[in-house]
């Protein structure tokens, strides 16, 4: 028996390991081998499942163990998480055509601001990290604004959501897409807001009528009529009408999510100058400008804070009973030369209108007749009234552009049926309105209706244009025509830097036709 075991203690693998080779040479070498194989088994873990050696390597002694410890390098490579799929070099290949969107108008370093800066493009300064129109945005491009000195545009993020399941429908019938009944309850209400936005004006009137047919309610609508016959509240500049807490309801956020709209901020605005915004194009029913200057549903108040802005309309539907106390109280003033006058130059921090803006639909209803998907002609060469208003009160003057909002409807075009624009114009010359030949989507379709179209809506606002000379209450047409060339220039400024971006299946380039 003792010398069968002696026998198996030979055989022992783990003895023939400790046998010592009669050569000293190899000895040392093999020593050097098992600690290169020792150091590589020591990552293994962080590189995730080791694979199986195909030889065993030896096992060192604890004084050789710490004497490798301290030879090894202070600082090594980091690891690769091999189950982390590499994406930088396609990341790299998406961002290319991102990249060139600013060329030769932004350059990457060129911006200056910390990493911190607050971003513009949303209401708390975020975005929905996504991948959109093949721009992957889960890492943030450089969205710092740039201050009202500097003359170049930083880049913008692209709108947190697109044109959204457009081309999926749950059944067809005679052409007409209609939508599937797995629409999630959140897009319901988006539309409905939309559709209280557009009825709007039946709505107030429907009331009107209806309380005027109820005996104990109508002798009450006797003064109230008076009373808005003779009000000037809407062009007086007195804003204590205007409800913040109206502004603030989460249906506008309904409404701008339907398209979706966003707010793009590029400049500063220091809150001691006052504005004059001055939006393009009007589009048919200019969803854009009422969703960003109307509500504070895209930020204006966050992004733009210490500034009061109000957007302004035609002095007729402030003669409509109740629709107009609805305007009123979401900040909505007259167009007129009196209202401009009184909201920049009474009230403020000042008590002369600083830190108070106002925004005009520069086109008005003559431009409407020329919103076609695809294009952008604007009606500004003869639009000068606004710049000489801007001379008048001393208010800085910001352009605005709204991608996407000729988007939102079909209309007939005046080259394929010119007798249905004439038509239109003889209208407009009369009755100072117009009737756009429009359709759009419906409720519960695609293609038949007159709700707008889930477009993007991406609302830029541009560097604002310092009005140097003192406020004059007739100021030379050199200094009207000079200001308006500026304007001009800086609102094609906008368009070429961000048209890649906002408009990529434009079928036009910017215009101004009158």
């Amino acid at each position: 028996m003792p010398k069968n075991k002696k026998s198996a203690r030979s055989k022992s693998p783990s003895k023939r390991a400790e046998r010592k080779p009669s050569n000293p040479q190899l000895a040392a070498q093999s020593a050097e081998a098992g600690n290169r194989k020792i150091n590589v088994v020591a990552e293994a873990p962080e590189l995730g499942p080791s694979q199986p050696a195909t030889t065993e390597a030896p096992k060192p002694t604890p004084e050789k163990q710490e004497k490798q410890e301290k030879s090894a390098p202070e600082k090594q490579e980091k690891p690769t998480n091999l189950h982390e799929t590499p994406k930088k070099e396609n990341r790299d290949e998406r961002k290319a055509t991102f990249a060139d969107v600013a060329k030769g108008n932004v350059d990457d370093d060129s911006n200056g601001h910390s990493p911190d800066a607050e971003r513009s493009f949303g209401s708390e300064g975020t975005a929905d990290e996504t991948l959109v129109d093949g721009f992957d945005v889960d890492k943030p491009e450089s969205t710092t604004v740039k201050s009202m000195d500097d003359d170049e545009y930083p880049r913008l993020s692209l709108a947190a959501f697109g044109r959204r399941n457009s081309h999926r429908y749950g059944w067809k019938a005679g052409g007409i897409r209609f939508a599937p009944l797995q629409v999630p309850f959140s897009r319901r209400l988006q539309t409905g807001a939309v559709l209280f936005h557009g009825l709007s004006i039946l709505t107030f009137v429907s009331i009107f009528f209806f309380l005027a047919a109820i005996p104990f309610t109508w002798p009450l609508l006797v003064p109230y009529l008076i009373h808005l016959s003779l009000s000037s509240v809407a062009s007086d500049g007195n804003l204590k009408y205007r409800s913040e807490w109206l502004r603030s309801r989460y249906i506008w956020r309904l409404f701008a999510d339907y398209y979706p709209a966003e707010l793009h901020k590029t400049h500063d605005l220091p809150p001691t100058r006052k504005y004059i915004f001055g939006y393009h194009p009007h589009g048919i029913i200019s969803h854009g400008a009422f969703a960003a200057f109307a509500t504070n549903a895209l930020g204006f108040d966050e992004q733009f804070p210490g500034i009061t802005n109000s957007l302004l309309t035609l002095d007729n539907n402030f003669r409509i009973p109740l629709y107009r106390d609805y305007i009123l109280a979401m900040g909505v003033r007259s167009v007129s030369k009196e209202s401009i006058w009184n909201t920049l130059s009474k009230g403020g921090r000042n008590g002369e209108g600083m830190g108070r803006a106002v925004t005009i639909v520069v086109g008005g209803a003559r431009e409407s007749l020329e919103a076609q998907p695809g294009t952008l002609r604007l009606i500004l060469k003869g639009r000068k009234g606004f710049i000489k208003m801007a001379l008048r009160t001393g208010a800085d003057l910001v352009p605005v552009l709204g991608f996407g909002e000729n988007d939102l409807y079909d209309q007939l075009s005046p080259k394929t049926h010119p007798w249905v624009h004439n038509f239109q114009m003889f209208v407009l010359r009369v009755f100072k309105f117009t009737l756009p030949a429009l359709h759009g989507r419906g409720i519960l379709n695609y293609d038949v209706g007159m709700m707008p179209y889930r477009r993007p809506l991406n609302i830029v606002v541009g560097k604002p244009i310092k009005v140097t000379t003192p406020p004059s209450a007739q100021p030379s047409q050199e200094e009207i025509d000079r200001l308006h060339e500026l304007y001009i220039a800086e609102l094609q400024k906008i368009w070429d830097t961000y048209k890649d971006q906002f408009a990529p299946e434009r079928k036009a380039e910017l215009q101004f036709i009158a």
